[in-house]
């Protein structure tokens, strides 16, 4: 278990996850000032049901009152008595009109500030979920007669304008976005903020000059700078434009060939203040495609990376780590199937600084052996317990300072798991599926020391295995149930069988009904998986929306954004008119601190849209802080 994970316990009996002041104190986190978070949701049965969040400086015995506000009368205290157990509640008895709900901490019988109000209108139709309309951009028709349109994409979050609460930002990606296999050229590919009324904030053209496609745009979202509001990070060209209307570099290039590739003509990354969308500060790539020119010949391509075309070259990774345990570090990286390089940097008075390039093409001969590890994801967490984040690229891992940790030479894969996985062992643990059989001695899945990467188990393939899932699904094993595309089976944290029949969901997974163990996520579904009888019950299915990224499925966003504990999921409308978060109003025992307060999964909502996007996994092991549901 993550030594931040202190189990404490309330007169009622419930178990909570908080973090202490004696545990932050061991280790610095860089974690965001976050409010309540409350939201209010009508229910079928005229019930209004409402959760907010626990924080981690809430102390042990706080307790809250909940307020209904309602046209212009006082507010009115809904519970007799302060609620010292789950951070949610139903209003069985609402009044007519607009409500207004908000909550104060009660501490040693002492009400604190209130949080702010969340609002409810008259007419507030009964469903779980919150719309946030969209102003998707207009469909395009080129000189050439060519027409495409847009559809929104991966999200993030983020506190743009530092009051506690997160915005939404957006990708819109054009129906004629390629993979980095295929010829053609795209549509720009733009990126926006939003309040949660729908208001938006900025717009950003990336411009012609950066490809539309799951690899090249990887945005990270968060503060950089320790000002208290998030920052937009991302790679630009030539011709994109910011969100106050700023052009960056050469308005008029134009770097695409005529296979619709952008092989040549200056690289940039670029950070954008999170509120206004204005361009802080550009500076190269790095690194460019190729180390002497920015007008490389394919033969040079492909001297460097392995083919002449750009479809290792363009394969971009990003993410968040705290590398000293104190601050926020933006990774960058590019290349995975061959060339391997990951950089970071610090945002410091307005400015980007390197603090330091890992390359295994160059640097130490030892750094050889970490080319062509990583996959379509990277993860980012403190595998050694030092209070410093590692990098989780694939197969291998980067050190905080940026040097190489262990390489297990697995070869790339499409899916990444790191956490608590099997609670039984100090640390974290790895799971992934690979896709080079035949070049790592028959592996199709390992499960790993994140440590170390000392192999603790494996299963066997014979030809790329695309998928694998690492959830804790069934009581009756602790940790984390393992599956993937190579076996029909469903394996516990040891590695050893549970039941002949795996869930037929192989995708995300998210907290939802209320008990620690993990529900399905998968294309616009949620669903219960049957322990007892290895069978799945819909719990929802979100009607009206639609998945992301073809056959990869997944939902705008997932993670816990809003309310108690469990996780939201954002889904947009089938014709991207508007983002819907889904909130599950299903009754829960349990009370815990929200979990984008552990560091690792709050990095892990940031990276979370990058390449073949992955679930967050939090430090610690949920089941061991709440306990076991009962089987």
């Amino acid at each position: 278990m993550h030594p931040l994970c202190i189990r404490r316990w309330l007169a009622a009996g419930l178990c909570v996850f908080a973090l202490g002041s004696a545990a932050r104190a061991s280790v610095a986190q860089p974690l965001e000032r976050l409010e309540r978070g409350l939201v209010a949701l009508k229910q079928g049965d005229g019930q209004i049901f409402v959760s907010w969040r626990l924080l981690a400086d809430d102390d042990r015995g706080t307790a809250f009152n909940l307020y209904r506000v309602s046209g212009s009368g006082a507010p009115v205290k809904l519970n007799p008595s302060p609620l010292a157990g789950p951070t949610s509640f139903a209003d069985q008895r609402p009044a007519t009109g607009a409500l207004g709900y908000f909550v104060r901490p009660v501490r040693q019988g002492i009400e604190g500030a209130p949080s702010a109000t969340f609002t409810l209108a008259v007419d507030a139709p009964a469903r779980p979920w919150l719309e946030i309309p969209l102003q998707p951009p207009d469909p395009v028709t080129t000189p050439a007669g060519e027409s495409y349109t847009y559809t929104a994409n991966d999200g993030s979050v983020g506190d743009a304008d530092g009051d506690g609460e997160y915005e939404i930002f957006l990708k819109w990606t054009p129906s004629n976005a390629k993979d980095n296999s295929q010829r053609g050229r795209t549509g720009n590919v733009y990126l926006d903020a939003y309040k949660l009324d729908g208001t938006r904030l900025w717009r950003i053209d990336l411009g012609r000059n950066i490809r539309a496609g799951a690899h090249y745009t990887q945005f990270i979202v968060y503060d950089f700078d320790g000002d208290g509001k998030a920052e937009l990070a991302c790679k630009t060209a030539d011709g994109t434009v910011d969100g106050q209307g700023k052009v960056i570099g050469d308005a008029n290039a134009d770097h695409r060939n005529d296979a619709g590739y952008i092989l040549r003509g200056p690289e940039f990354l670029t950070v954008f203040n999170g509120l206004t969308g204005a361009a802080i500060d550009t500076v190269p790539y790095v690194p460019g495609r190729h180390p002497d020119t920015t007008d490389p010949t394919p033969d040079q391509l492909k001297a460097v990376w392995g083919d002449g075309y750009g479809n290792r070259m363009d394969r971009f990774l990003a993410g968040v780590a705290s590398l000293d345990g104190k601050t926020a570090s933006l990774i960058m990286a590019r290349g995975y199937y061959t060339r391997t390089n990951v950089v970071a940097w610090d945002l410091r008075g307005g400015k980007l600084k390197m603090r330091w390039a890992f390359d295994s093409s160059a640097g130490p001969e030892s750094n050889r052996a970490y080319a062509g590890q990583g996959d379509h994801s990277l993860s980012v967490a403190d595998v050694d317990g030092d209070g410093r984040d590692e990098i989780i690229y694939g197969a291998m891992t980067l050190d905080d300072n940026g040097r190489g940790l262990y390489t297990t030479r697995l070869h790339h894969g499409d899916a990444l798991h790191v956490g608590d996985l099997d609670p039984a062992r100090p640390g974290l643990e790895t799971y992934s599926p690979h896709e080079s059989p035949k070049a790592n001695g028959g592996i199709g899945t390992s499960f790993r020391d994140a440590k170390t990467g000392k192999v603790l188990w494996t299963t066997s393939a014979e030809r790329d295995n695309g998928r694998g899932v690492a959830f804790d699904i069934d009581p009756l094993h602790p940790g984390a149930e393992c599956w993937a595309a190579n076996s029909g089976k469903l394996y516990n944290a040891k590695g050893k069988v549970v039941s002949e029949k795996r869930p037929s969901s192989m995708n995300f997974a998210v907290w939802w009904d209320g008990d620690p163990l993990r529900e399905l996520l998968d294309r616009t579904y949620i669903a219960k998986w049957n322990w007892k009888d290895s069978t799945e019950t819909r719990l929802l299915t979100a009607d009206g929306c639609a998945q992301n990224n073809g056959t990869k499925a997944n939902p705008v966003l997932s993670g816990d954004i809003l309310g108690d504990w469990r996780e939201e999921v954002i889904w947009r409308t089938a014709d991207s008119s508007a983002l819907r978060i889904y909130v599950s109003t299903i009754p829960t025992p349990y009370r815990l601190v929200t979990l984008a307060q552990d560091r690792q999964y709050r990095f892990a909502l940031a990276w979370q849209n990058v390449g073949y996007n992955q679930p967050p996994h939090p430090s610690f092991d949920l089941v061991t802080v709440l306990g076991r549901p009962a089987r």
